[in-house]
């Protein structure tokens, strides 16, 4: 790995090997972790250059040396920001720019959850909290990408919602609001950026298995008893490994979903459908 934390995949994008983000460059935020994480190996393997970006400097270190040991990569580096803040955001946008020359794919997918929250548990602090970390962050890091993903010629935005984001669900308030309104958002941004040649999606999760999911398993209790509970909430009687995620996140950051844009889509193992 040189200063930058870069340098090529063993399948490199010029080469022969068919792969599906050859000679793009992604920006993932909450990339340190769980889906971020998932996705930008994925995207590494399928021939991107990657930013991931987080709060934690540490872990997002971490992070971008188990991507580089497990992928061979050299393109890859991580940037540390708060993505509340527009400085923040618009100094990740550039610094990834900078650093790859251009901007294709941006991933939305920094995002926080409050259990046992209704509107009256809820304080001030942690409302604006959320909607800051879940809703706001999806504003100002597609204002500050939006130019460079013009410049480029068009690209895709693909936006992290929730199952919750499209049902209701008790104790949630808070992520709920912001949830929802990162459908509605997508959904405003891709009719506002179609002739652009930008398509703007989002994903809707169900329960992953990440480390956010883990906590909650061990405030419930019994970890045993709570991984049972979550599953049976879906009708597979499972949940989701942050690789299947990754898996949408790639269709729609691809050529695979060419003429899609504006749409929800739920990855939850089937827990909308009812």
């Amino acid at each position: 790995m040189d200063d930058e934390g870069r340098a090529s995949v063993l399948c490199h994008p010029s080469s022969v090997c068919k792969v599906k983000l050859a000679n793009k460059v992604a920006l993932i935020t909450g990339g340190n972790r769980g889906i971020g994480l998932a996705t930008a190996k994925l995207f590494v393997a399928e021939g991107a250059r990657v930013a991931i970006s987080g709060r934690n400097e540490n872990v997002g270190l971490a992070a971008l040396q188990e991507l580089v040991r497990q992928t061979t990569t050299r393109d890859a580096i991580f940037l540390q920001g708060n993505v509340t803040r527009q400085h923040d955001c618009e100094q990740i946008v550039n610094e990834t720019v900078r650093a790859f020359g251009r901007l294709d794919i941006l991933f939305n997918n920094a995002g926080i959850i409050l259990r046992n929250r209704n509107v009256e548990t809820t304080t001030e602090e942690e409302w604006d909290t959320t909607l800051e970390t879940n809703l706001k962050s999806v504003f100002l890091m597609s204002r500050a990408a939006l130019p460079h993903l013009r410049a480029a010629g068009g690209g895709t935005i693909v936006n992290t919602s929730s199952y919750v984001g499209l049902v209701g669900f008790k104790g949630l308030a808070a992520y709920a609001a912001s949830k929802g309104a990162i459908v509605n958002l997508t959904r405003a941004m891709a009719l506002d950026h179609a002739h652009e040649n930008i398509r703007v999606n989002c994903i809707c999760p169900g329960s992953v298995e990440t480390d956010m999911i883990h906590s909650a398993w061990r405030a419930y209790g019994d970890v045993e008893a709570a991984a049972r509970v979550w599953a049976s909430k879906h009708p597979m009687n499972r949940i989701a490994s942050p690789e299947e995620i990754a898996r949408v996140v790639l269709f729609l950051a691809s050529d695979d979903s060419s003429f899609i844009t504006g749409t929800a889509i739920p990855v939850d193992g089937g827990i909308t459908a009812g």
